[in-house]
């Protein structure tokens, strides 16, 4: 499996590039009557990757006083019980909904932006050799918090897995999380007449599940190769940037209004398409994730570079905080007031001073 090449196929559906479809193997992406789009297997158009063992849901233990049932995997993890079973699905699932593409509104707008924002982040990390291990860790552990929280998945789910090294695991039971998917993709696959009345698909196609999931992890977990985000006329440097977290702080550390200048040049193109803009958030995000989190009061020089043009202050003072919420948990980790920065907040507008005033 060609994870750029499906993810390049993720964009294209996302962002109604238009660009011909590339064959990726075994899935291909499908439109549904919402709007929405989803991962289908190839040879089959009625069943979704991402539903594919929706069927399979353990029973919620927390219904029931005493549950009296014990997880499928338990002849495999001894440790492991029936809540635990159940926070390992979730982020099973969270995994696999990566690859869907939800039909937007007001309300989920930006947890979509946040979680394909912090997938993304979370396969450059390793390659960020500007930032130091305790850096590195810091940002893997705040994307990942992040890429949950966006999903959204419960409050169990969303502190129950951590990083050892580049290893995610169920922090409690101390399992990996590569080696718990590839053991619940086997048992499944092994014992498919068990199941066949609760899953449509065949044990071939339940490891092909396995091999895209295992490559979405092993992205989450930085293992893999980069990814990219894909060409776009005229959006040569902006792309570098987003694809070079290295480069952008290294402009940013030679002479930060270079980096301005490009956030300007970009503002000045009246060409404007869903994908593009789209990339100009990522620039802008990756300015609060890898200058603010580490120095907030750089805020000030944006600020001061573009001050005389309002319009445009104004639109990236207000992209910075009300696309994601990657900055107000840093304000609060750091414990900044941003009523301190008057120059900060005579730009927000009527979103942004709700949320933070």
């Amino acid at each position: 499996m060609k994870l750029q090449l499906l993810y390049n196929e993720y964009l294209n559906f996302k962002f109604n590039r238009g660009l011909p479809s590339v064959q990726t193997d075994g899935f291909v992406y499908g439109l549904l009557e919402d709007d929405s789009a989803a991962l289908f297997f190839a040879e089959r158009s009625d069943e979704a990757f991402v539903e594919w063992a929706y069927e399979l849901q353990p029973r919620d233990p927390n219904y029931v006083a005493s549950p009296d049932w014990k997880p499928v995997l338990s002849d495999s993890y001894k440790q492991l019980d029936v809540y635990d079973e159940l926070v390992f699905y979730y982020l099973l699932f969270t995994i696999n909904a990566t690859t869907s593409i939800a039909k937007l509104n007001p309300y989920n707008a930006m947890n979509d932006m946040m979680k394909n924002y912090c997938f993304f982040q979370l396969a450059q990390l390793t390659d960020a050799s500007r930032l130091n291990e305790v850096q590195r860790q810091q940002l893997r552990d705040f994307f990942f918090f992040f890429y949950l929280y966006a999903h959204p998945v419960n409050e169990e789910t969303l502190y129950a897995f951590s990083f050892r090294g580049l290893d995610l695991v169920h922090t409690k039971t101390n399992i990996h999380v590569e080696q718990y998917v590839t053991a619940y993709h086997d048992y499944y696959s092994k014992h498919h007449d068990k199941y066949k009345d609760l899953t449509s698909i065949d044990p071939h196609q339940i490891q092909t599940c396995k091999s895209l999931t295992l490559e979405l992890l092993r992205s989450i977990e930085g293992k893999s190769a980069k990814l990219e985000m894909p060409p776009e006329e005229g959006l040569d440097a902006v792309l570098q940037l987003i694809n070079d977290v290295d480069g952008l702080m290294h402009m940013y550390s030679e002479n930060k209004t270079t980096l301005f200048g490009m956030m300007r040049d970009f503002l000045s193109d009246n060409r404007s398409n869903p994908y593009r803009d789209h990339c100009f958030r990522m620039l802008l995000q990756n300015y609060v994730c890898y200058i603010l989190y580490f120095k907030f009061d750089e805020i000030h020089h944006l600020v001061d570079y573009f001050k005389d043009t309002p319009v445009w202050c104004e639109r990236m003072i207000n992209s910075l905080f009300t696309d994601a919420i990657f900055i107000q948990k840093i304000m609060r980790q750091h414990r900044i007031d941003i009523a301190e920065y008057e120059n900060v907040i005579a730009f927000f507008n009527e979103e942004a001073r709700r949320i933070y005033l």
